[in-house]
């Protein structure tokens, strides 16, 4: 593609991270979540890298389908299980593992005709307040799963709220809690996302869930400050395609929003929110350019961002790095007033993606 901008996939670094979860907690299995495309990696490519995962999640039946007809084998959890009746077919011809949060699940369920049993995890309400059973709910909803014929094998799952803050105690509060609603009932445990994965060994349980830190993003809310090991898996870049000698007092792009303190040189690179660099992050975010960091200036267009070239060689054509290898997506996303899961999964489609293996 002539307008060069690319997302550059670098398939050893999530690689590296997926082994970086392992050892985290090498008594626990790995389930990889690879929902919204692989947090807009791409499902397939990602899928086949971290195929020594031995489970898949994805949010629905519409994201295995891909994966099943791609051949893989290895279970796949849909995290918020069915949507209605309908589904019901699919998923046992998949061989899909539900996650049961809703009592119409349970009695859709129970009213069910399959050709085989599936599979289930009864999610646990512990204090995420969003999708789970109350506490309460657990142990009778547990043995009306087990009485019906058409549920194969019952695990146990929640989610953690704020794993990412590392001196919050709501986590320890949610753990007890999971605790207590399972207490005694037989069946698999899984609760750690990112953050539990790498902060919080009682979390780990017999089921991993790392998201977000597969791609190198870090889970913590203290952003950059005491990053774990984590490799960046997406760099979003583009290219120089023109150097414009501006003068003291011009006006940058629409509504002048920046003015030349001095005579200057502006580069002009093919990228804007058009393709998924965020707007919000104009005259605060900097690119990389030939190694050297480089404002953004004024407003990000739709296909165009300008950035001051004041101390550094550039020549067209010059490849521009959004974010990604040297320079962080949670400072992108810090700066545009939202959190990097956003920005990898807006990426656009008229972004050309290629998949790299890293030199050792």
């Amino acid at each position: 593609m002539s307008r060069n901008t690319q997302a550059i996939v670098d398939l050893g670094a999530l690689r590296h991270n997926f082994e970086l979860a392992r050892r985290s907690a090498p008594g626990s299995r790995v389930m990889a979540v690879i929902k919204a495309n692989a947090y807009g990696h791409g499902v397939l490519p990602v899928a086949q890298t971290l195929s020594d995962a031995e489970a898949f999640a994805v949010t629905s039946v519409e994201e295995a389908l891909p994966l099943r007809e791609a051949g893989f084998a290895q279970p796949i959890v849909l995290l918020q299980g069915m949507y209605d009746d309908s589904e019901l077919s699919l998923i046992g011809r998949l061989g899909c593992e539900l996650v049961l949060h809703s009592l119409w699940q349970v009695e859709l369920l129970e009213r069910a005709s399959l050709s085989r049993p599936v599979a289930v995890w009864l999610k646990v309400d512990s204090g995420m307040h969003r999708l789970g059973f109350d506490p309460a709910l657990v142990r009778p909803m547990y043995e009306r799963l087990r009485a019906c014929n058409t549920v194969d094998r019952i695990g146990f799952l929640t989610h953690l709220a704020a794993a990412d803050d590392r001196d919050s105690d709501y986590t320890e509060f949610q753990l007890r809690e999971f605790e207590r609603a399972c207490a005694g009932l037989p069946g698999e445990r899984s609760i750690a996302n990112s953050a539990g994965v790498l902060a919080w060994p009682r979390a780990h349980g017999d089921w991993l869930r790392p998201g977000v830190m597969l791609y190198g993003v870090s889970p913590f809310a203290d952003g950059r400050d005491e990053r774990p090991d984590l490799r960046p898996v997406m760099t979003l870049q583009s290219r120089l395609v023109a150097i414009n000698a501006c003068r003291r007092g011009d006006r940058l792009g629409y509504a002048g929003a920046y003015t030349c303190p001095e005579n200057m040189a502006v580069g002009i690179v093919t990228a804007g929110y058009a393709d998924g660099y965020p707007r919000h992050a104009g005259a605060k975010a900097s690119v990389l350019l030939n190694g050297r960091r480089c404002p953004v200036l004024g407003r990000v267009s739709m296909d165009m961002l300008c950035v001051d070239l004041r101390g550094v060689e550039a020549r067209i054509h010059d490849p521009v790095t959004l974010w990604g290898e040297g320079l962080p997506i949670e400072e992108v996303a810090e700066l545009s007033g939202t959190i990097a899961y956003e920005l990898l999964t807006k990426v656009t489609g008229r972004v050309r993606f290629e998949y790299r293996e890293a030199e050792a």
